[in-house]
């Protein structure tokens, strides 16, 4: 992903990369994508762009191996974390979905991972402390919770899943508060062309449709121009 791509990517929410993709593609499918309603910490702010950091948690029980087992995979969580390529996005599968309890992501941890140069972080799980995640952290999570449970890491760099979308580590994502998708890698050299062509495409119709007069036959014209140019 060059820097041309990045800025594109940081600019539109993730229905138009969701759409794009399948412009890049030619043809409709596309389906690596979350399913349901995903909470955002931060609704407006712009989507959260970079390359996975993977992990799997877990808070509904006491873990059962032994304390210095747990420390030391906690240690090597926060470690594969401030590592790897940037920009990246945290990815963290909560295993007790769906019921979740563990807020793992809250005022300390957010801090921590911007701190680690993270864009953002991406779960099913549960986030808290929402007046005190630091601006340029986004959270899209699957609920909001007071409680962090017994929370303790399981696995790491390993692949997760999140609102059923499959993510390996190092899988480019995109997310915002519409949810997440996985860009695959084989349209990432076409994807910037893609996004400006569906743009340029989309403002067939959008244009006339905010003029003063738009009727039926503005909109049969315009949407015959719509036609011709996505296809």
């Amino acid at each position: 992903m060059n820097d041309s791509l990045l800025k594109l990517l940081q600019q539109v929410d993730t229905p138009t990369v969701c759409n794009a993709i399948e412009v890049a593609q030619g043809k409709r499918g596309f389906n690596a994508f979350t399913r349901g309603t995903m909470l955002a910490s931060h609704p407006e702010a712009p989507a959260m762009v970079g390359y996975a950091r993977t992990a799997r948690i877990a808070a509904v029980a006491p873990p059962t191996e032994a304390p210095d087992v747990i420390k030391a995979r906690r240690m090597n969580y926060y470690r594969h974390m401030s590592e790897g390529p940037r920009p990246a996005v945290a990815v963290v599968e909560d295993m007790d979905f769906p019921h979740c309890i563990g807020a793992y992501w809250g005022e300390i941890n957010t801090t921590v991972h911007k701190g680690f140069g993270l864009s953002g972080a991406l779960t099913n799980g549960v986030m808290r402390d929402l007046g005190d995640v630091p601006d340029g952290f986004p959270v899209v999570a699957g609920s909001i919770g007071p409680s962090h449970g017994f929370v303790h890491v399981k696995e790491v760099g390993t692949n997760v899943n999140v609102f059923g979308m499959q993510v390996a580590d190092g899988d480019l994502i995109h997310a915002d508060r519409h949810g997440a998708v996985v860009i695959p890698q084989d349209v990432i050299p076409t994807l910037e062309a893609a996004i400006r062509k569906l743009l340029d495409t989309e403002n067939l119709v959008l244009d006339p449709a905010r003029q003063d007069g738009f009727d039926f036959e503005a909109f049969e014209a315009a949407w015959a121009a719509f036609e011709k140019a996505r296809t």
